[in-house]
């Protein structure tokens, strides 16, 4: 159920459902049965229901879910938008065998009613039937005035698919869209459910088995996931009984100067945390004295250039390579340049962020290539930073998408890219992507991203592909920061982690 499907592979997988024998009235049925069940649970049995449909399928549910709900005692007005004649094939089957229902003795109410004449304030609740994921176009006029009517009343909304409006590709608002209190989609999430401000705007998500069969879906190939631990738990690094702690890699961070060493600090306690079994910070000679006084279980050792870091590196004990964070841009792009060129540079990975992405600016390309030189490369860009790296790369700055944007990021760098957020979608240069949906608003503050850097290098330290790594880091990362919740400070994250670990890997 981790697997996303994009709107063409919905309807790839809806016709290949058909093709198979399953009728897609059948489909259709299923689906109006799970809205009317969502629908039911949110309101008093007999309550007042307004089932806004549309034209297309989406209103098809909406007429499904009425009927069910009529039977089942509460009272439906079903509300068209355009005319009902003008209904096709699935759809036109499941409105007419809505035949609405008699108010008093002898007083006959078809109960479909023109969308424009409709009061949505007069209602208990409303199914916001009217269009799906596959949203071609901004959403105006009739439709528009309703969304935005429906979104002033305060109403609880059950929205069939996605909230009308949302594009289900992208997540963005074509036009408007009315926040919905539950969101009830089928077989499986799509794009717009994670990606913001969809994520935002669907309330509960409800993912409805409609009778797709999982083998029709798997056999699409998806290369989108949703983050969560069927995604990586397989390749999370578990100790050996005779592990030492050079088994367990040994993660060198560098620090920045005097007056900007925190940021190293939280990157190596971050590495330390999540199981690396040895951690150096590589310090200006200046600032040995600041965070020889901050560090314990933590190795510090000398660096002030490229050149004593190349020096560093001639240790291969030392597989993994964190840098970016305090550095300043002039010395963090020198340090990459020494990384990419220094002994057993194949056989190491490196974790780059803050300076040593801002200092690449424009310059995608040459940092492509510096990469290109090492064993494994995750780079966990915030959204400014990304902006920067990715300004001559057109594929990145002009993608319709969070999701697109990342897959041609990973894809230009030929590496793994966090590309971070509310909505943080974590790319492979081979076309696979996650979506995150772990995490907390408290987390927005100073030195979260740097404990972020922190746990991917700890995991790529213990020999955890480059993916699977920076997947898990980042859900572990939000679940910590979740567990924190209000107060949440940075130095926080590495010391709540253990619990979750325990609970969750257990």
């Amino acid at each position: 159920m981790h697997r996303i499907l994009d709107t063409a592979a919905m309807c790839e997988a809806d016709r290949r459902t058909i093709a198979a024998g399953r009728p897609g009235i059948a489909l259709m049925e299923a689906a109006g049965a799970a809205v009317a069940d969502a629908a039911a649970g949110l309101v008093p049995h007999g309550a007042r229901v307004l089932v806004a449909c549309g034209p297309g399928n989406n209103g098809g549910d909406g007429f499904v879910a009425a009927r069910l709900l009529a039977a089942r005692g509460f009272a439906p007005t079903v509300a068209l938008l355009g005319e009902r004649a003008r209904l096709a094939g699935d759809a036109a089957t499941a409105a007419s065998a809505w035949s609405g229902r008699v108010t008093a003795p002898g007083e006959a109410d078809p109960r479909i009613i023109p969308l424009a004449q409709i009061d949505p304030a007069a209602f208990d609740l409303a199914i916001d039937a009217l269009f799906g994921a596959g949203l071609a176009r901004d959403v105006d006029g009739t439709a528009a005035a309703f969304l935005e009517q429906l979104a002033g009343t305060g109403i609880p909304v059950v929205a069939v698919d996605v909230p009308s409006g949302v594009d289900g590709d992208t997540g963005r608002v074509r036009g408007t869209a009315c926040p919905a209190t539950l969101t009830v989609t089928f077989a499986r999430r799509k794009p717009g459910h994670l990606l913001m401000p969809g994520r935002s705007l669907c309330g509960r998500l409800v993912v409805a088995d409609i009778g797709i069969p999982d083998a029709v879906i798997e056999g699409l190939a998806p290369r989108t996931s949703a983050n969560e631990q069927a995604l990586w738990r397989d390749a999370f690094p578990h100790p050996a009984l005779d592990a030492h702690k050079y088994a367990r890699g040994h993660a060198l961070v560098l620090s920045g100067p005097a007056d900007a060493t925190g940021a190293a600090r939280l990157v190596a306690r971050g590495a330390l945390r999540i199981g690396a079994g040895a951690v150096t910070v590589g310090s200006p000679r200046d600032a040995l004295a600041v965070n020889a006084a901050h560090l314990t279980a933590i190795m510090l050792r000398p660096c002030d250039d490229a050149a004593d870091l190349a020096g560093l590196l001639e240790d291969a004990r030392l597989n993994v390579v964190a840098l970016g964070p305090g550095l300043g841009r002039g010395r963090a792009r020198a340090l990459v340049e020494a990384a990419a060129g220094a002994t057993h540079a194949a056989d190491r990975a490196l974790v780059l962020d803050a300076d040593a992405l801002t200092a690449f600016a424009g310059e995608h390309a040459a940092l492509a290539a510096l990469c290109a030189r090492m064993g494994a490369v995750v780079a966990t860009p915030h959204a400014g930073e990304f902006a920067k790296l990715f300004s001559q790369c057109a594929q990145a700055r002009e993608a319709p998408s969070k999701l697109a944007a990342a897959r041609a990021g990973a894809a230009a760098l030929g590496i793994v890219l966090v590309d971070k957020g509310p909505d943080t979608v974590i790319a492979a240069p081979d076309g696979r992507a996650a979506i995150n949906a772990t995490g907390t608003p408290y987390l927005a503050t100073a030195g979260s991203g740097d404990v972020l850097a922190g746990f991917v290098a700890g995991l790529l330290a213990q020999g955890m592909p480059a993916f699977e790594a920076a997947c898990a880091a980042v859900w572990l990362h939000g679940c910590a920061g979740a567990r924190l919740g209000p107060g949440l400070i940075a130095e926080d994250l590495p010391e709540v982690l253990p619990g979750v670990l325990g609970e969750v890997l257990a």
